[in-house]
């Protein structure tokens, strides 16, 4: 993930913009009009729709934004503009025309339920003039973007034309185009690096009923054949991701909670687009986008995710590499302050666990029990040394790290230079400080920055010192 924390790459995204509009309520009675729900809204609220909810996951993930659409000139595209101004986005590119009908979703939801939506919006294509305008505003521009992004929702933006137009100037200036098609005609597409179409609409496009690995990989190389795409790739809702680059791939996810699927296709194209844009091949890819599909299901509305909720989310599918694990001081600290926001109680602990044994693993079971999050304190090297001697450590600090993070028991490793964690331990707050049984009656160091101390006391006749007398003693 560090890789992907540290990418800013510039995608520009074209499409259907519109506004997500929210009624929240509840429900207690039926109206005795009609046999309909009478919901007592509570709130309103309004996010970006349509292709503004690939640009609102794309920020969530740190990209840099421009957009390129056309609007109705009514109060909606007032609305719209203002909401992209918000969080940054550059609208230069968006035409109004005249006598269009900006598009705008109401979705009443009486609780967590949604029980009826309703539209405002125009269907019918864009002017030729609009299409010429975004065309002629590319073609200076289009290669300062590291990719781009069309989100057709059949709201007329993406027509044959436009959608050819900015592939062709792409393709020219050797810039990925990505697509989320709408639609049984995928030809106007012909040209981009991949599409993300769900199953049915593969199905739809392809005429082939998808209903083993041998129809989905027909459906594949058709789709890859007749768009002449750099990769083929169709999303199977719970089953995953199917990739065809050289070969068939499938790439499974796991949504561990399902509460509305309302927008999952943007994440997952913006999530694709951000993971090629930074490096990945299209392998780390897919896996990055099933996760962050995992995340965004899990939440009510049209919904976005972070780097962060999309290791949280990997972590707690026992996924992710020891690496992820490994903390530096800064890293920690954030870690630290968004699962304070969430209510999380922080355990931390330390030690050189040098040798590890069963010993150091019950004793951090045991720690890990008086929290939701355990942080645990590595010594480096130069520190075991000083507190035990010049022949320890007997493991570099990297491996320690590695076998600690491995445990299911143990959320995060910060290794540090001092021969106390005095400072870690300061910056953490942690709301349960623990240390072994022998420090009973004896100061530990941290306690004043922490909430609670507990002691916990050791395995007998388990300890480093006696595995290395062991070791020692069997080879003379």
């Amino acid at each position: 993930m560090n890789v992907l924390r540290e990418a800013k790459p510039n995608i520009l995204v074209v499409g259907d913009l519109m506004i997500d509009h929210y009624l929240w309520g509840s429900c207690e009675r039926i109206s005795p009009e009609a046999p309909v729900q009478v919901v007592d809204i509570a709130k309103e609220t309004t996010v970006l729709g349509g292709a503004g909810n690939v640009i609102n996951n794309l920020k969530s993930l740190g990209a840099n934004v421009n957009v390129c659409s056309v609007i109705g000139d009514d109060a909606n595209g007032v609305e719209l503009i203002e909401m992209l101004q918000n969080i940054d986005v550059n609208s230069d590119n968006i035409i109004t025309q005249n006598g269009r009908k900006t598009s705008k979703k109401s979705r009443v939801i009486a609780v967590s339920q949604q029980v009826l939506r309703y539209d405002k919006e125009s269907k019918d294509d864009i002017s030729s003039s609009s299409v010429e305008n975004i065309l002629a505003s590319l073609k200076s521009s289009i290669s300062s973007y590291d990719m781009i992004i069309l989100s057709d929702y059949g709201k007329g933006v993406l027509g044959g034309e436009l959608s050819q137009g900015i592939i062709k100037l792409a393709n020219k200036s050797s810039v990925k185009v990505l697509v989320d098609p709408k639609g049984s005609d995928f030809s106007k597409y012909k040209g981009a690096y991949l599409l993300t179409p769900n199953k049915k609409e593969a199905i739809l496009a392809t005429g082939i009923d998808i209903k083993d690995d041998k129809s989905l990989k027909e459906a594949l190389l058709k789709l890859k054949d007749e768009c002449d795409l750099g990769v083929s790739l169709i999303t199977l809702s719970e089953d995953g991701i199917a990739t065809l680059d050289k070969e068939v791939e499938i790439f499974p996810t796991v949504a561990q909670e399902v509460f509305d699927v309302t927008g999952a296709g943007d994440t997952v194209i913006a999530s694709i687009g951000f993971a090629l844009s930074a490096g990945l091949n299209i392998q780390e890819t897919a896996a990055f986008s099933n996760l962050a599909a995992g995340v965004v299901v899990g939440k009510i509305g049209s919904a976005t995710v972070t780097i962060d909720e999309i290791e949280e989310y990997e972590a707690r599918l026992h996924k992710s590499t020891s690496d992820a694990h490994i903390k530096t001081f800064s890293e920690i600290d954030a870690v630290v302050k968004r699962y304070k926001k969430q209510d999380k109680k922080v355990v931390f602990t330390n030690g050189c666990f040098d040798i590890l044994h069963v010993g150091h693993v019950k004793y951090l079971q045991v720690a890990k029990s008086f929290g939701d999050v355990l942080i645990v304190g590595l010594n480096s090297d130069a520190s075991v040394s000083r507190l035990k001697g010049p022949t320890r450590p007997v493991n570099v600090a990297e491996d320690r790290a590695y076998l600690l993070a491995a445990l299911e028991a143990v959320d995060f490793v910060v290794p540090f230079e001092e021969d106390t964690p005095y400072e870690l331990i300061k910056m953490i707050e942690p709301d349960i400080l623990v240390k072994g049984g022998d420090y009973k009656g004896k100061a530990v160091v941290g306690t004043e920055f922490s909430g609670k101390l507990k002691l916990v006391d050791f395995v007998d006749g388990k300890s480093t010192t006696k595995t290395i007398e062991k070791i020692q003693g069997s080879s003379c």
